[in-house]
């Protein structure tokens, strides 16, 4: 927890991930960020992985640092709260951050009718206003058919939502330059996000649109290549299994080094007619240099090639399974600043990250949990609605609020 963004309040309607994902930073920043939500929970409450008892991992880490309003939004008495909530005073209100459908009572129109520099963050699934997943949004743009074996066609879908991912940072950057706007000139504004969009500005951001366009070429599979470079996995005498990669000279001379095998690259350069010295001569090569480099590697015990690499600067990693990395490593741990144990309600003690960034400004405090689902609904009525305790009591028996 960082309090960089100390007294700036967003009120958020979400579900899944990305819109989770950019309160949660916006939280862990310092923001107090209200989600709002059906008294039983919302459409992502209970997903996987859950705990024995049906506690979500997912939504509690996805919604830390945040407080939480449990409210019946299918009554008009429970709309009108989140209608207030979100256009409430103050010149660090009045945003709304959402990826529910932003219609009727919920549509930028209505809303900004009761507050005129209301700023309202939209994240939609694709421009033209259909749904989309990241794992949809992924086979739309082509990552799966560059995915996998060189010798299978089939696609390949990873685990990763990297969409999600990316369209939750683009949102709270987008929050962050409406608000500044917002105080430069006094007005607010509709901020549309579509996650296909993101997806494919990635894709020409990364040079995946230029590469067809220009060279009229499409990108191949190349396995567990790293493509343009060269750099793969390898496996030690012992067993375990490493990613070497050198796409800096500075890499490429060191591995020579550590491997003892500058001379026999040399001689493979000259009878292949390339110039080891630019990346894509290695990776034109990559499989005679890479059974130069997996003999060294099959021949040698791990601790033998963690030394050799480290002593020469090499750049690797070697792979693990989760587990391996939560139980055995020490970036994932206290040790590392960014990690605190917290108590999450209903799940446990465990280890949670804050945000990986440090400002110089702020001191870093431990991440903060989740709340329980409804655990602020009664300080949020009281103190920023103006309820009494007669109202807030009333609410509760007519069934319009819970927590």
């Amino acid at each position: 927890m960082q309090n960089i963004l100390n007294g700036l309040r967003i009120i958020e309607g979400s579900a899944f991930i990305a819109a989770p994902m950019c309160g949660m930073t916006l939280a862990q920043l310092g923001a107090d960020v209200i989600r709002f939500d059906n008294i039983h929970g919302g459409i992502d409450y209970r997903r996987w992985p859950v705990t024995g008892d049906n506690h979500s991992f997912y939504w509690a880490d996805l919604n830390k640092g945040k407080r939480s309003f449990a409210v019946d939004l299918k009554s008009n008495r429970g709309r009108e709260l989140v209608t207030e909530l979100i256009t409430a005073d103050g010149s660090d209100a009045g945003i709304f951050s959402t990826n529910l459908p932003a219609k009727g009572w919920l549509s930028y129109d209505s809303l900004k009718a009761r507050r005129r520099d209301l700023i309202q963050l939209t994240i939609v699934g694709d421009r033209h206003g259909g749904t989309a997943l990241d794992y949809t949004v992924n086979a739309k743009v082509g990552f799966p058919a560059m995915t996998g074996p060189a010798d299978d066609e089939r696609p390949v879908n990873h685990i990763l939502p990297a969409w999600d991912n990316i369209t939750a940072y683009m949102a709270a950057l987008s929050i962050l330059a409406a608000e500044r706007h917002r105080r430069l000139t006094g007005n607010g504004q509709l901020v549309n996000l579509s996650l296909a969009d993101c997806a494919l500005a990635t894709m020409g951001h990364l040079g995946f649109i230029g590469e067809v366009s220009i060279n009229k070429s499409e990108r191949l599979r190349h396995g567990n290549n790293v493509y343009g470079a060269l750099g793969r996995d390898f496996l030690s005498a012992d067993g375990k299994r490493m990613m070497i990669i050198a796409i800096t000279p500075k890499q490429w001379s060191g591995l020579q080094r550590a491997g003892g095998f500058a001379s026999e690259m040399d001689s493979l350069e000259s009878r292949l007619k390339l110039d080891f010295s630019r990346e894509g001569d290695r990776f034109t090569a990559r499989n005679e240099i890479c059974e130069v480099i997996d003999r060294w590697t099959t021949s040698t015990m791990f601790k033998q090639l963690k030394a050799a690499l480290d002593e020469n600067g090499c750049c690797w990693g070697v792979y693990q399974t989760i587990q391996e990395l939560v139980e055995e490593d020490i970036d994932v741990s206290e040790d590392n600043p960014i990690f605190s144990m917290v108590q999450q309600p209903n799940i446990g003690t465990y280890l949670v990250p804050g945000q990986p960034m440090s400002f110089s400004a702020v001191e870093r405090g431990p991440a903060t949990p989740a709340p329980h689902l409804g655990q602020h609904t009664n300080e949020i009525l009281a103190d920023l609605l103006g309820l009494s305790d007669s109202e807030i009591g009333k609410l509760h028996d007519q069934g319009i609020v819970a927590g």
